[in-house]
């Protein structure tokens, strides 16, 4: 057997390990463009989601503290990083122990075809990609190491490569698996499908449109816009790959503890009347000051008239909503049926679903963190109890039911340093289905200064403000704290996301420059 370097044995891991990747992505590739399969056949993208699904609360929020809405690429990256590493420790290992490492490969594969396998939507022929890419990669290792593990011939045997080949033969292999990975991703087509969908959907109009009254905008620059552009709108989910919904395939079912069952499709869902919400989302994993906030008009039928049709059985009080992926939260029927403008969104800002935010059909309810209300790519509705089941987040240690706690951010002043003078302290605060009825700003440790509000269209979306402010040289503390409609004053009391959303006021120091 040759005995190869560290170096070349490493090299020769990474090209086993790329040419599993790549052929399994080529092939599922080719499954979803001839086949359609509903699961997810690449085992890197099954195996990430495996990860995803089993992510602990404390390690999602360190996740989206770290990263905010990168955490998905950073988990991408993490992820090739990881398997990078594993197959170049596959490579070290083969040089004394081949048919150790080719367990160690075989094991490896046993456990993607796991994840691929309980994917929701799996069948059977799902497992073809991880079965061939990793009998690929076998036969590199086997090539790559050629002979019995206990021969120590310091020259290349005469059936295998040599060891000034091994480098040029794995750094080619693991470059065209590398391709593989690639071409399977263009070759499944994701997504094309949808995007044809999506630029030929007509968002319905509505009797009665959302106005919003010019004074909303308080215009202070660093303040955000009242309504946020879809492209700024923050996205955090569990779904690494943004499922393709197809809207002539879709459909939603209303089930469980009702008195009838409800199918629906997308002509039935717009060919009825529909209404527009203006609603700001917040993610329970925003920090004290956090940006994981965004308000929008969103377009969609009352979910109340769905639930009023297959009428909820005495008992219920939650309805467990269902994503394309698999994913599920758990909203309290009240708020579902309360006559807040809760709605099965079809459009955002007047424009279809972005795909990352939920199209054809998503959950928007006001008042509640997105984990429990804003299911994407929404194809289920059950409705039960608490006590009978248990969603997502729920079974990792967030809280069943998640309302919205009152908050308040500044935005402006940015920077630590700013000239001495007049200045203006501006920012947002919210409470959904509560409004906000004042906002006060303290400077150091003085009295609270009442801010100047900016017009409240709907007590479901966030509030702009602004404080007048005289800049004394040296370095002040600048905190935030607001009321909500009910006169209840938000908590100076800290807390972290966990397990119910994040809590505090929000405090920046700038220095003052004489």
């Amino acid at each position: 057997m040759v005995r190869h370097s560290p170096v070349e044995a490493a090299a020769a891991g990474l090209a086993s390990g790329a040419v599993t990747l790549g052929v399994a992505e080529v092939v599922a590739g080719l499954l979803v463009r001839v086949v359609g399969t509903d699961g997810t056949p690449s085992p890197l993208l099954a195996v990430a989601d495996s990860f995803v699904d089993r992510t602990p609360a404390w390690l999602k929020d360190a996740a989206i503290a770290a990263f905010g809405t990168g955490d998905k690429a950073a988990l991408i990256v993490g992820t090739g990083v990881v398997l990078a590493a594993l197959s170049a420790g596959l490579g070290l290992l083969a040089r004394r122990r081949r048919g150790l490492a080719l367990a160690g490969l075989t094991l490896l594969c046993v456990v993607a075809l796991a994840a691929v396998l309980t994917r929701p939507g799996a069948a059977p022929a799902d497992a073809a990609p991880t079965v061939l890419g990793g009998g690929a990669g076998l036969l590199v290792l086997v090539a790559l190491f050629p002979g019995s593990s206990a021969a120590r011939a310091p020259t290349p045997a005469p059936d295998g490569p040599g060891r000034r080949s091994v480098l040029v033969l794995g750094g080619s292999l693991a470059v065209l698996g590398v391709l593989g990975i690639v071409a399977g991703r263009v070759l499944s087509g994701a997504g094309e499908v949808v995007r044809a969908a999506r630029r030929a959907f007509v968002v319905p109009s509505v009797a009665v449109p959302v106005a919003v009254d010019p004074a909303a905008e308080q215009g202070v620059r660093g303040q955000p816009p009242f309504r946020t552009p879809n492209a700024e709108f923050y996205r955090i989910d569990t779904a690494l790959a943004v499922p393709q919904v197809d809207p002539a395939a879709w459909r939603l079912r209303v089930h469980g503890m009702v008195r009838r069952e409800v199918e629906i499709d997308m002509a039935d869902l717009l060919s009825r009347p529909m209404v527009e919400a203006l609603v700001t989302l917040t993610c329970v994993s925003n920090q004290v000051g956090g940006d994981l906030a965004g308000t929008a008009v969103w377009t969609g039928l009352p979910v109340s008239e769905l639930l009023a049709e297959a009428g909820p059985l005495p008992g219920a009080d939650m309805v467990l909503s269902t994503s394309a992926d698999g994913w599920t939260a758990s909203t309290p029927l009240e708020v579902l049926t309360d006559g807040r403008d809760a709605v099965l969104a079809v459009g955002m800002n007047g424009e279809p679903l972005p795909p990352e935010h939920g199209f054809p059909a998503r959950l928007v309810v006001p008042g509640l963190y997105g984990y429990v209300s804003a299911t994407k790519w929404v194809v289920d509705l059950e409705v039960t109890r608490f006590a009978d089941a248990a969603a997502y987040w729920t079974t990792r240690g967030w809280a069943e039911r998640g309302p919205v706690k009152t908050a308040s951010r500044i935005d402006v002043p940015r920077g630590r340093s700013l000239p001495a003078g007049p200045t203006t302290v501006a920012g947002v605060a919210w409470a959904q289905h509560r409004g906000i009825s004042r906002v006060e700003v303290r400077v150091d440790d003085g009295e609270w200064l009442p801010a100047d509000l900016a017009a409240e269209p709907t007590v479901d979306a966030w509030r702009q403000w602004r404080l007048a402010w005289e800049a004394t040289p040296g370095r002040h503390t600048l905190t935030v704290r607001a009321t909500d409609g009910t006169g209840k004053t938000q908590t100076s009391a800290e807390a972290p996301p966990v397990p119910d959303g994040a809590s505090g006021w929000h405090s920046v120091v700038v220095d003052v420059e004489g």
